[in-house]
């Protein structure tokens, strides 16, 4: 059945072949036989031809339960009435039972089984001789909509045979008062009409096709399906007519000849789709936005179709939004994407010369690219055609890779104006696309279709056409320093990342282009590549970075490398995510934190250390250990080994002793990192202040939570030391915190004015210092008092054991618990007042 025979049938053509078996034949019988039909397909292959053989029996097929899915793939919808329409239209006789459909006259079809019965009752037929598939009635609109969804699924890789039967079917569904073209097929044969070329089933579809569009006036659609059938003949008549040959003319030949010349085609139009193997980007452009609007009419029926029959229709809700993934991601047009312009339009759009010219080139002020073909001379460019115009270098030859234009054994030409691009940088970006996408691009299958759209896979262009270092160049300073990171590059610590290219693959199988060139690049795709993980952390995309060699490039492409899969990584490590955590990158002079807020990345951008480490000082909600890049704060091994060793639920002390001062950072129960530096003329004291400030604080805490499980069991004390040459934190147990301190104790309990703003009353010992009492002076009053206790002129700083601070800390909230890092930063800020006061006594 199909197209062997007809007008239709071509060198590419497959062949369908049903091998029916008897109803009572057994199971063992059925799989030998379906053995059989699986080497005679291997056989067939050997050949070069595809031949699909199915086994089962009429019983099944009038049940509606064939054993095997006769329409060669698997739509999941029904389509048994129509299929049985082009077998009895298309069917050659091999061998074996005649159909029993032939005897049955046409204006009899509606009463076929009293027909049948007469036959077989009175004998005029032996039961040995026929075979029964059933009748074509009035075909049910569920089919229409199966088979509807099937051809337009087919028909947007390969599109010019679904045309034709996708138009079939909607013209059956808006005609259901004509037969159906089995019917007139037949009824053709019973009249007496026996000429092959009136009974071609091509030739019949063609013709019921061209009635029902003339009818309405649809023009447009009617040269379309005109071009589709031509194509679909795979008879080029310009070709054939020119060879010379002697004799008859092949009756293939002659029969589209005669359809063509009542069509009133040109010769040139003949000949342009002869030539589809020259047809260029331009040419397939036009087409493909016919096809894509015949493609696109035909869905929207089909949606009306499945809303209108919904109780009825035989095919699913979930086929209807597979179809429409289908088409959304083969031509919908959207931000980035990579338009694919040839779906199985024409064979190749491979081209032998390229050229790629800078716009600045033609002399005009635009930063854009333009490409032309077999263009050696710019000078030409005026006299020459512009195949298409992009704003940067890197979508142009995405665009053109995606699409077959550009090959390797393409001959390429470039003009980058004032730029550097070269044409090695194109033939490496070429091989960079190709290890990342195969061409020609495979279209997505069902299991993928069926679920939501995720990246695969990412390849990064960096500085594609750019020189990172063109400003140094120019001076002949390449390199100040022994920093080799390259996002923070020699003295001058320079970002040399300057532009991104970002070309995604998605399991939809779209292929997208992001261009970022301004502000923080780097950061920018970083959190995008994050949001785009986040949707589904179990299947992380792949990360492919290229750069090229001039200017550092394969040492940038390194270090972005490392950079995306240590993020990566952290955040989702497991398979699961994202983690909570801060994520601290140094870059071009200045530190960029990032982190998640749900499911949303985003990041925060530091001018200096100073506000990096006020950052990280700030209250959190949940626990967020700090991670800091490979490359970050290298200066300061200590501090990274301290955030390394941080752990939740508890408040841990780290110091480092350098001479007479400390360096201290104090890491709280939800990841907060609190550091100062201070004196340190006692090892045994210096300490003991900040330790009993915290043990104060903790008892309070468990004071008022002495219902609940306590989290924080007290303070762990570490002290940073160089250990095989490896900075590392050592536990230090022993100092006492319960032991005497010089000087006085002081306290300070914070009021809350209602204005935002926290003012403290203070204690030394048993005397009381209230903002009541002392408004403005209360610092300098608690100072004097102080300098007055004390009996030497020696200076040491005054330290407070305990600060309270009031739930209504924030007025629009009522903090609960509230965090160590608060006290701490309130502590700070009082003994700094304090000591500074004091300071101006001397």
């Amino acid at each position: 059945m199909g197209s062997p025979g007809t007008l239709g049938h071509s060198v590419a053509s497959d062949l369908d072949v049903w091998l029916c078996h008897r109803d009572d034949l057994q199971e063992a019988g059925i799989r030998c036989l379906e053995r059989k039909a699986g080497k005679l397909t291997e056989w067939a292959l050997s050949f070069g031809i595809e031949l699909h053989v199915f086994v089962f029996s009429a019983a099944e097929w009038r049940d509606g339960r064939p054993r095997a899915e006769v329409s060669g793939e698997n739509c999941g919808s029904a389509q048994h009435y129509l299929l049985l329409d082009e077998f009895y239209r298309t069917g050659i006789h091999l061998g074996g039972c005649y159909p029993l459909w032939w005897l049955i006259p046409s204006d009899q079809e509606d009463r076929y089984r009293e027909c049948v019965s007469r036959l077989v009752d009175y004998r005029f037929i032996r039961d040995d001789e026929y075979i029964d598939f059933g009748a074509v009635p009035a075909i049910p609109p569920s089919e229409f909509l199966g088979a509807g969804v099937w051809q337009l699924y087919k028909g947007i890789d390969a599109p010019w045979k679904s045309i034709l039967k996708l138009l079939l079917t909607e013209c059956y569904a808006q005609t259901q008062d004509q037969p159906v073209l089995s019917r007139v097929f037949k009824q053709t044969v019973f009249s007496g009409v026996t000429n092959v070329d009136v009974l071609d089933p091509y030739v019949m579809l063609y013709q019921r096709l061209e009635q029902w569009l003339k009818a309405a006036g649809a023009e447009a659609r009617l040269d379309l399906v005109r071009r589709s059938f031509y194509i679909k003949a795979g008879l080029p008549l310009t070709r054939i007519g020119a060879s010379g040959e002697q004799g008859a003319e092949p009756w293939r030949t002659r029969l589209l000849r005669e359809l063509v010349d009542g069509w009133g085609w040109r010769e040139n139009q003949i000949q342009a789709l002869d030539n589809r193997q020259l047809w260029r980007a331009e040419d397939v452009s036009s087409l493909r936005r016919a096809v894509v609007s015949e493609l696109t009419h035909s869905y929207r029926l089909l949606s009306k179709m499945a809303r209108d029959h919904g109780e009825q229709s035989a095919i699913s809700i979930s086929d209807i939004s597979l179809l429409g993934r289908k088409l959304y991601a083969a031509f919908q047009r959207k931000a980035g994407k990579i338009e694919q312009i040839n779906p199985g339009l024409a064979p190749s759009l491979a081209e032998e010369n390229l050229a790629f010219h800078h716009q600045s080139e033609q002399g005009g002020a635009g930063s854009g690219w333009l490409l032309y073909r077999d263009l050696e001379d710019p000078s030409d460019a005026f006299w020459q055609p512009v195949i298409r115009r992009s704003g940067n270098l890197a979508e142009l030859v995405a665009w053109c890779y995606c699409n077959g234009l550009l090959t390797r054994s393409t001959r390429l030409n470039v003009r980058a104006g004032q730029g550097v691009a070269s044409i090695s940088e194109l033939r490496e970006m070429l091989d960079a696309l190709s290890g990342f996408v195969s061409f020609p691009l495979v279209p997505a299958g069902r299991d993928a279709l069926a679920r939501g759209v995720r990246p695969l896979r990412n390849l990064l262009l960096i500085n594609v056409g750019i020189d990172p270092q063109s400003h140094l160049t120019e001076r002949g300073l390449h390199k100040l320093s022994a920093r080799h990171d390259s996002l923070g590059f020699s003295g001058g610590r320079e970002n040399l990342v300057v532009t991104i290219d970002q070309i995604t693959l998605n399991s939809w199988h779209e292929v997208s282009l992001q261009h970022y060139a301004s502000g923080d690049t780097l950061v920018q795709c970083l959190k995008n590549v994050l949001a785009s993980v986040a949707l589904d952390p179990r299947a992380v995309p792949g990360i492919k970075v290229h750069s090229h060699k001039r200017g550092h490039g394969s040492a940038i492409a390194r270090r972005v490398q490392e950079l995306f899969a240590d993020v990566l990584r952290q955040f989702f490590a497991g398979g699961t995510g994202p983690h909570p955590l801060r994520y601290v990158i140094e870059m071009d002079r200045r530190y960029f934190l990032l982190e998640f807020t749900g499911p949303e990345p985003g990041f925060i951008a530091l001018e200096s250390r100073n506000a990096l480490m006020e950052c990280l000082a700030q209250p959190r909600d949940l626990y967020l250990p700090v991670i800091f890049d490979r490359h970050a704060l290298l200066e300061e091994p200590a501090l990274r080994a301290a955030c390394q060793a941080s752990e939740p639920d508890s408040i841990q002390v780290f110091y480092f002793l350098r001479g007479e001062r400390a360096q201290i950072w104090v890491i709280d129960e939800r990841g907060s990192l609190f550091s100062w530096e201070q004196p340190a003329t006692s090892r045994r004291y210096f300490l003991i202040p900040l330790l009993r400030f915290l043990e104060n604080l903790i008892e309070r805490r468990t004071l008022r939570n002495s219902e609940m499980p306590v989290a924080l069991a007290g303070v762990r004390c570490y002290e940073m030391l160089v250990i095989d040459g490896l900075w590392r934190p050592e536990y230090r147990p022993h100092v006492d915190s319960g032991a005497a301190i010089p000087g006085l104790e002081v306290q300070a309990v914070g009021v809350q004015e209602g204005d935002s703003r926290v003012r403290f009353d203070l204690y030394c010992d048993e005397q009381e210092f209230t903002v009541l009492q002392y408004g403005d002076q209360l610092i300098p009053a608690v100072a004097h008092y102080i300098r007055s206790l004390r009996h030497s002129r020696e200076q040491y700083p005054v330290y407070l054991t305990d600060v309270h601070l009031p739930h209504d800390l924030d007025p629009r909230v009522y903090q609960q618990d509230i965090q160590t890092s608060q006290y701490l930063y309130y502590r700070a800020a009082l003994e700094e007042s304090l000591n500074r006061e004091l300071e101006a006594f001397r």
